[in-house]
């Protein structure tokens, strides 16, 4: 159950009500009709007068006047706003096109997975492409300065810029969590991915990368915990506002006694902060079967099987869409961890069954081992493999979609657990409707064999699928333990208030009565309502929404890295500090714009 927040008592609604610290903030001033805000540059009226409104428009339309910062300069420019003296925006000079393009270069390297050491190839492209179409443009590449040295600088110029607006958004948050990932393995060092989600007043969700932690140089968990406290130190978050941890499943995270949660916990425990809601199977649901029905047997054979057609068959027409499959998921290199990784997932080993017997005759005509095409209980491992992944892979599908918030991830957790009691009940009756790849190996040893031999032991499998359910309850307890905060959150105008704690049940019965609320509730957004609902009448239900919502409901930020490691692994295996690889990973995760403004102002300046 939550605990009570602190109750502070605001004046006004923060979400809808127009803010003095805007004006310098954003250029912005309350118009006489008092409804919106009023841009002092171009004069337009913003009409939805929330914050994250106010702030698009500057960043999309002035941001430009971010370099006037000082506190004496801004006030200056306000005045002059104020009497209608617009500053004319100056051009930018040769130089500092020359920068930002060179800038710009960098960070679609970094997207792309190029090393930096390409820029010189790219420049060398470009004086080609201009010779031959724009000979008379040819000179503007003289100042464009693409050397390893300089693109190295400029990467880690970006990733400064990047953290130092997290960091700025930090400081506003009123709740957050953290994605604890360490499943990150570059060349031959181990690293932890760590994650923010963090909510302002306003409700607006951000979810970045916070920092990375090099596992071969902080091997114990206090040490690991450290460099993790240190990150959100300099972020200016404290423990206190700590909601929720989400990780992987593995014992550095999760040991009973020595896991980093554990750890964490214990720090975080303290008269002031609320409980920490932990759940670690969002991360790499693939990975959660991975010690039942020999995993490690079949992954291994396959990954073998793969080696070999990439190597000898990689002209076989029945292979192309496999390989295809393969290059799209890791490009044309692949070291065995990801190989082994990809071929867990469900649509992977969905395709390799449907290859089968192409892969068998293949291994004939090269030689190769068969002996597994002829082992009944392999190859019923195998179907069973491909089907279970396959439901998995539905679950993990569905946990990717972002912005639904924990309640509605935690309603396709508690659906699935409810399929995986079905498929439990269907094994033990020999049914296998929802088993399609095994009941097609079932079908064709049955043609194959004689007599009434046993084809499968129902037992085997009954028992995978049960493991796989405990799995899922104890990864995702905690949720459980705040269930009813869950669908108060996601249902606050059904949910009986005489089942609501004690703390709360007044502020849902007024909410309940409000006609008005109601209507906004049926016709926004969720996050949209509670964004609006009024901090001065509804504080109790206002934190609990910032709660949940601080809550990670997808693992899509940590797959989007997995993917960029998994692409672009031949480029990140090269030498590289834990900078370097940090601005990469931040850079190919943010959903935030450089200041390029501030790139540009801070070019010759020393590096902090």
């Amino acid at each position: 159950m939550w605990m009570t927040p602190k109750r502070n008592r605001m004046e006004v609604d923060e979400s809808r009500v127009f803010r003095p610290e805007w004006t310098q903030r954003y250029l912005v001033v309350e118009p006489p009709e008092g409804n919106g805000a009023q841009c002092l540059v171009c004069r337009r009226l913003i009409v939805a007068t929330r914050e994250r409104d106010v702030r698009r428009h500057y960043e999309a339309e002035h941001e430009y006047y971010d370099r006037y910062v000082a506190e004496g300069e801004r006030t200056a420019l306000v005045e002059r706003l104020r009497h209608g003296d617009v500053p004319v925006v100056a051009q930018l000079t040769q130089e500092e096109r020359a920068a930002r393009a060179g800038l710009g270069i960098t960070r679609l390297l970094a997207l792309k997975g190029r090393g930096w050491g390409e820029g010189d190839f790219v420049y060398q492209c470009l004086e080609v492409m201009l010779r031959e179409v724009l000979p008379e443009h040819v000179g503007v590449l003289e100042s464009i300065d693409l050397t390893p040295e300089v693109t190295g600088q400029r990467l880690l110029n970006i990733n400064r810029n990047l953290r130092s607006q997290l960091f700025s958004q930090a400081r506003d948050f009123k709740a957050y969590s953290l994605a604890l990932d360490d499943q990150a393995f570059v060349a031959y060092e181990n690293y932890l991915l760590v994650f923010l989600r963090g909510v302002g007043h306003d409700l607006e969700v951000h979810e970045e990368l916070l920092t990375i932690v090099n596992l071969t140089h902080h091997f114990s968990v206090g040490a690991l915990m450290a460099a993790i406290l240190e990150a959100l130190q300099t972020a200016g978050l404290s423990l206190q506002r700590m909601v929720g941890l989400t990780t992987t499943h593995t014992l550095r995270m999760i040991g009973e006694n020595s896991g980093l949660v554990s750890y964490m916990r214990e720090k975080a425990v303290s008269p002031n902060c609320w409980n920490v809601i932990h759940y670690s199977g969002f991360l790499h649901l693939e990975l959660l079967s991975s010690y039942d029905v020999d995993v490690n047997q079949i992954i291994n054979t396959l990954s073998e099987w793969i080696v070999l057609i990439k190597t000898r068959g990689v002209r076989r027409p029945e292979f192309q869409a496999l390989l295809a499959e393969s290059e799209s998921e890791h490009g044309e290199r692949v070291n065995g961890r990801c190989l082994n990784n990809w071929l867990r997932k469900g649509k992977t080993l969905k395709l390799i069954f449907s290859l089968r017997k192409e892969i068998e005759a293949f291994l004939v005509s090269i030689g190769a081992t068969t002996v597994h095409f002829t082992d009944k209980q392999w190859l019923c491992d195998f179907g069973f493999l491909v089907d279970i992944m396959g439901h998995l892979r539905e679950l993990s599908e569905q946990l990717r979609v972002t912005k639904v918030f924990a309640a509605t991830a935690f309603d396709h957790i508690c659906t699935f657990e409810v399929k995986l009691n079905l498929l439990q009940r269907h094994i033990e009756e020999k049914n296998l409707t929802h088993f399609a790849a095994f009941r097609e190996v079932v079908d064709e040893l049955k043609r194959h064999l004689k007599g009434d031999q046993k084809i499968f032991d129902p037992d085997r499998y009954q028992v995978v699928i049960c493991r796989l359910l405990k799995e899922f309850e104890r990864h995702f307890k905690d949720l459980r333990y705040i269930k009813k905060d869950l669908e108060l959150f996601a249902n606050p105008f059904n949910f009986k208030a005489e089942y609501a704690p004690i703390s709360v049940r007044v502020e849902l019965t007024k909410l309940q009565a409000n006609t008005n609320l109601w209507n906004e509730y049926r016709i926004k957004e969720l996050g949209q309502f509670y964004a609006g609902l009024s901090a001065e009448s509804y504080p109790i239900i206002k934190g609990v929404a910032c709660k949940v919502a601080s809550l990670f409901d997808s693992n899509q930020i940590c797959e989007k890295a997995f993917s960029y490691l998994t692409q672009n692994q031949h480029t990140l295996s090269r030498p590289l500090t834990d900078e370097h690889l940090q601005a990469l990973f931040r850079i190919a995760t943010t959903e935030m714009e450089p200041h390029w403004d501030d790139l540009l102002r801070g070019r010759n300046e020393p590096n902090p």
